[in-house]
């Protein structure tokens, strides 16, 4: 790790993935070790090894009978491997674990149904689960990053003020929110919701219903009526990940009345084990289609059940991170600080808007854990975004001149900058430090002609 990363390290561990997934990574390796050191993959060694992977599964709260189907599979297909000489028993093993794992939460991605004009998409759940949160999230990834015309409708008449909380996310995601606040009947109110959005061109229509119980009969009959009615492309069912197997029993439950076309599994940022993201699939055999990441209104993935995989075996996911990095950089700033590279022109503006736009990918750790073999050495430590406080406080307390031409700053400079950012000196010297050893190596790499191959390898577009 470079240097100046040194400086955002701290001691706090909220990348949700490796919270989720944490003890059960540490234990499939584990697992897996027991191979290492062995020339061929043998019923013994492979019995030894798939007993300590079903033990994983279990800890992570997967159902009993999808941990023992899982490594039935697994032990079948290791023991019918003819094991290459260039591939040890562990790569192999990684391998079919890493396939098998994608099988079992769906093999590959499910899109969202749109079909319809508009499009109507019914949300259902548990009580507390954050359905109306991810309503709101929902319609802000599909104007966001499918290009749609959303609009929010606030079916939920019991809880108090469930209105007024989507009212205020539709005003946060800038997402027009049709409500009929004296109207208790949800039925009337999608009907009237869908004809408004007929008239006024909205091609998406997002209802967000009340919370029940799967034991609430009333309730549950509510809801299919309601499905009745609308006739929706896309029914989801959103469920709290933290709940474990209890998500997916419930699930089942729904899934017997309503029939959905999909899972979003809310709260993974939270400290879950992960058991229903991976066994969610094959009970109610409905794809996951999104995951909740955080409490902000762009904290929603697309659920790719191979990526996924590959971060459950510490395998990093590049993919992903270059469509965040796509998402954020401009083609016409790269360039530009491309030609500024060339000519070591390269400043501490330049440097403060970049750290600006990796911080709009996302959670740091989270970010750098997507880099094959990155995440696992940061497993015990934490990438924050507040760490860059610091580096941020330094470069706003410099003059514009010096951030233009960071070769002025001298020593009484840098004390004047100290003082201002209420940093210590030693940390203004580090910093300084640090930007020019990369600056010298940005001139480096120019002067050889590697500057260009450099940038075509970074994951922003051009």
């Amino acid at each position: 790790m470079p240097d100046f990363m040194a400086s955002f390290l701290t001691t706090r561990k909220n990348n949700y993935l490796y919270r989720m997934f944490e003890n059960l990574t540490d234990k499939l390796e584990r697992a897996i070790k027991v191979l290492k050191g062995h020339g061929r993959i043998s019923e013994v060694n492979i019995s030894e090894t798939m007993k300590e992977v079903r033990k994983a599964l279990l800890d992570a709260d997967v159902n009993y009978k999808i941990a023992k189907q899982f490594t039935d599979t697994v032990k079948e297909k290791a023991l019918g491997q003819n094991v290459l000489t260039a591939v040890s028993p562990g790569q192999m093993m990684v391998k079919i674990v890493h396939d098998e794992l994608a099988a079992l939460m769906g093999g590959s991605h499910a899109e969202i149904s749109l079909k319809g004009n508009p499009a109507v998409v019914l949300m259902s759940g548990l009580q507390g689960s954050g359905k109306t949160t991810l309503s709101a999230k929902l319609a802000s990834f599909l104007k966001n990053k499918k290009g749609k015309s959303p609009m929010l409708v606030a079916c939920d008449v019991y809880r108090p003020a469930a209105i007024d909380q989507l009212k205020v996310l539709g005003e946060q995601t800038g997402i027009y929110v049709y409500a009929e606040p004296e109207n208790k009947n949800p039925v009337q109110i999608s009907r009237s919701a869908i004809a408004y959005a007929k008239d006024h061109g909205f091609g998406v229509v997002v209802i967000d219903t009340a919370g029940r119980l799967a034991v609430d009969e009333d309730m549950m009959k509510e809801i299919e009526a309601l499905k009745n009615a609308v006739n929706p492309s896309e029914t989801l069912f959103v469920v709290d990940a933290m709940t474990g197997q209890d998500a997916v029993n419930t699930a089942k439950a729904f899934h017997d009345r309503l029939n959905f076309d999909g899972v979003v599994l809310t709260k993974m940022d939270g400290d879950t084990r992960g058991g229903a993201a991976i066994s969610i699939r094959s009970v109610v055999n409905k794809p996951v289609k999104f995951i909740g990441t955080g409490e902000k209104v762009d904290a929603l993935d697309v659920f790719y059940p191979e990526r996924m995989a590959d971060r459950i075996l510490g395998m990093g996911d590049i993919v992903t991170l270059v469509e965040k990095a796509k998402e954020q950089f401009d083609s016409e700033e790269a360039a530009r600080i491309q030609k500024k590279i060339y000519k070591n022109q390269f400043n501490f503006n330049d440097f403060l808007q970049q750290l600006q736009q990796v911080k709009k990918m996302g959670n740091i750790k989270d970010i750098v854990s997507m880099i094959p073999g990155v995440g696992r050495a940061l497993k015990d430590i934490d990438v924050s975004n507040d760490s860059f406080k610091g580096i941020e406080s330094i470069i706003y307390s410099m003059t514009p001149g010096e951030r233009e031409n960071p070769d002025i700053i001298n020593g009484t400079r840098r004390k004047r900058i100290s003082e201002g950012s209420g940093r210590n000196i030693q940390e203004v010297n580090r910093l300084m430090k640090q930007f020019e050893d990369m600056r010298k190596m940005m001139k480096g790499l120019s002067a050889k002609g590697a500057a260009a191959k450099m940038m075509d390898k970074l994951p922003f577009p051009r």
